[in-house]
């Protein structure tokens, strides 16, 4: 079976050069930190894209394997492992078909990523299996707002030209109840506005937080 085209090189290079220097100036260093506090052993990170969590890595991590499928945002990101402070492998790959046996990791880390990938409960369920039970997932993520105004305005926007425009990012998904679907319990989570912005942006509703893999 063809592997599905994960290249996006318009969207690696204003990723690259533009959304993420963007997203660090308005304060996304704080929640990376915040995301990656506390995290010892073996971590699987999924849709690493340029490596900027890379530098807030604790040192208490011994090996991260960094899953990235876009090519040029794959090179960056090992560019950027270069100088982290922990051992880092990047490797091409999907979270759809994680390239890791089974009960491999101790944590799990997914950033600003289960918006754009094709199938969330699918991937969900591959951290969920290379994850040791008991594992930590830790998540920073944009999801579905709380007010139905602004839930029409995401139903809108991902039928027409938001994920045309932003690699395949949806911005309505119920991704906290599909990290506990996947399951996994939630054991603290945040809800929050980010950017904070003048205008409503049907992207701003973010949660962040750690949810533990039950039995397999």
């Amino acid at each position: 079976m063809a592997q599905p085209d994960t290249r996006r090189p318009l969207f690696a290079r204003f990723y690259a050069q533009v959304a993420g220097p963007a997203l660090e100036k308005a304060g996304a260093t704080e929640y990376r930190t915040r995301l990656l506090a506390g995290l010892a052993g073996k971590v699987i990170e999924i849709g690493a894209g340029n490596g900027l969590n890379f530098p807030h890595y604790p040192p208490e991590v011994k090996h991260l394997l960094a899953v990235e499928p876009e090519p040029r945002l794959r090179t960056l990101a090992a560019h950027t492992a270069r100088t982290a402070p922990i051992d880092i492998e990047v490797t091409d790959g999907r979270g759809e078909q994680l390239p890791a046996a089974d009960a491999s990791f101790d944590a799990a880390v997914v950033c600003l990523t289960l918006c754009s990938v094709t199938d969330q409960a699918t991937v969900l369920s591959e951290l969920h299996r290379v994850l040791r039970p008991g594992g930590q997932l830790r998540f920073f993520e944009h999801v579905r707002a709380d007010s139905p105004a602004m839930r029409r305005v995401q139903r809108v926007v991902d039928a027409t030209v938001w994920p045309l425009l932003c690699g395949g990012c949806h911005t309505g998904r119920d991704t906290q109840t599909a990290i506990t679907s996947a399951g996994f319990t939630l054991t603290h989570m945040e809800k929050f506005a980010f950017p904070a912005t003048r205008v409503p942006s049907p992207a701003a509703t973010h949660i962040l937080g750690t949810a533990v893999a039950g039995p397999a």
